[in-house]
């Protein structure tokens, strides 16, 4: 959590300002949502940086080994976590606009 407020979340407040000044056309939407009332829109994994990108990261250098107990798993996951770059962070942030489009290319539905 660490990474995301001090790195994530300032950047991302830099790059998608409320009436997205620098943000393309294609993905200039309405933001009242934005975590006012602790709702979010529904769910894509196409759209989900966690979904696309983080897990996969996760699963490779977590699960490289088997676990035998949950908390190794758990100990694992932390540590491949805390591995992620800044860099690969801000390349999977910088990939969204493209995953936007290629959504609305695919009219909502799942895209690769």
């Amino acid at each position: 959590m660490d990474m995301l407020e001090e790195h994530c979340f300032p950047w991302a407040e830099q790059h998608f300002r409320d009436g997205c000044e620098n943000c393309p056309d294609f993905i200039k939407v309405d933001t009242h949502w934005r975590c006012t009332d602790g709702e979010w829109p529904p769910s894509s994994p196409d759209l989900n940086p966690l979904d696309y990108a983080v897990w996969s990261i996760l699963e490779e250098k977590a699960c490289a080994k088997p676990h035998t107990t949950v908390e190794s798993l758990k100990r694992a996951l932390i540590k491949a976590w805390d591995e992620i770059s800044v860099d690969t962070l801000k390349k999977i942030i910088d990939d969204f606009p493209r995953r936007l489009k290629a959504c609305v290319e695919a009219d909502g539905s799942h895209f690769e």
